[in-house]
């Protein structure tokens, strides 16, 4: 075992505060990794509050992790001590189903789904047939403390191009808008609509642009239209009733990267037929849809689920490739109950990066 410190919520209504814990030396197949930078997903803070009501406490969070490999097990092929690595939003799958085995962890069918970073098992063994702990664990301290301990396939490496406290959010916000498109084909010359301008919506916008896709993004925000004009993609503010109806059957793919519940329909009538409008923001229950534009005109609304690991690895490697990243500001982990505020606010203009350093603070006070 060795010594961490990290911050934690104890409650949903309590504020992120340093903790001391351990964390279990490598196994065979393992690697420790020092983290350098984390990045602060929206995820993060719905988990802290409780707001998908599954909640482990302590909830300590973080599923965009980068750091250096400080030690590795004697079975490790794939990562050398020094490396420059990543962690995103899994740690481990069952291995043995059949999406696990299509390369899709991220879809395990495994008695407790796949691990995440943190939290826990995505099934709980009091949720899993038998009461099965596959992992043999409850919960999972993620990526804003001094170390992770990680399998070694499911360790990411950071193209060198790439600023490690750059890279951090494309490990969550990256690929959970690359993968959809892969999926869904998206390629150069497609009208793609982006919905929502936040973190993923900031990551959507810059992937499928460099796809080459032709790129529009849909904001409530009236503010926002210019840094939307910055990234070289048109953008149309949603109360902009006339120009919306305008854009009727006019998309070969939307992203609705909304992390919120809101009406998909006006977003449904601008596809073409037989395109497809994939959520990545929202897990909640949404308004209903309009049954008959969908029917009329062979229109599917989907969802999908961050990303698997190779798709993980290959988004970075596309990102490193393109020289594209996420506005990001640093901040140390004493300001992480700050920047929350700013988030559920509306008003935060980056994606928030910590530097895992400033823990140095807490460890000489603990």
């Amino acid at each position: 075992m060795t010594k961490a410190i990290g911050y934690a919520a104890q409650h949903s209504y309590s504020r992120l505060k340093p903790i001391v814990f351990e964390r279990d030396d490598p196994t065979d197949s393992e690697v420790e990794i020092e983290v350098m930078f984390c990045g602060v997903c929206h995820s993060d803070i719905h988990q802290v509050k409780n707001e998908w009501s599954n909640t482990v406490y302590p909830c300590m969070p973080g599923h965009e992790v980068v750091g250096r490999v400080a030690r590795v097990g004697g079975s490790v092929s794939k990562h050398a001590v020094g490396d420059l690595v990543g962690v995103g939003c899994m740690i481990d799958s069952c291995r043995v189903c059949e999406p696990c085995h299509a390369h899709e962890e991220n879809y395990c069918e495994g008695p407790n789904s796949w691990l995440a970073t943190y939290n826990g098992p995505m099934i709980p063994a009091k949720m899993a047939p038998g009461g099965i702990n596959m992992y043999g664990r409850d919960n999972s301290y993620g990526g804003y403390s001094s170390s992770i301990v990680v399998s070694e396939d499911f360790v990411l490496k950071i193209p060198a191009s790439l600023k490690p406290e750059v890279a951090a959010p494309i490990l969550c916000a990256g690929v959970t808008t690359y993968s959809p498109m892969m999926h869904w084909g998206v390629k150069a010359g497609d009208k793609v609509g982006i919905v929502g301008f936040g973190g993923l919506g900031d990551m959507a916008a810059k992937i499928a642009k460099a796809m080459g896709a032709e790129v529009t993004l849909f904001t409530r925000t009236a503010e926002k239209l210019e840094e939307a004009k910055k990234l070289g993609v048109t953008a149309v503010l949603e109360s902009d009733k006339k120009t919306m109806t305008s854009l009727a059957n006019s998309f070969d793919f939307m992203l609705s990267t909304v992390p919120e519940k809101h009406d998909v329909n006006p977003f449904v009538k601008m596809l073409k037929r037989d395109s497809t409008l994939a959520i990545v923001g929202a897990i909640e229950p949404l308004p209903s849809e309009n049954n008959q534009e969908r029917v009329m005109h062979r229109k599917s609304v989907a969802g999908s689920l961050i990303g698997s690991i190779a798709e993980t690895q290959a988004v970075l490697d596309f990102c490193a490739e393109h020289g594209i990243g996420p506005d990001i500001q640093v901040i140390p982990i004493q300001e992480i109950n700050q920047a929350y505020a700013r988030v559920i606010k509306g008003d935060a203009r980056f994606r928030y990066v910590i530097d895992m350093a400033t823990l140095k603070l807490d460890e000489e006070a603990a």
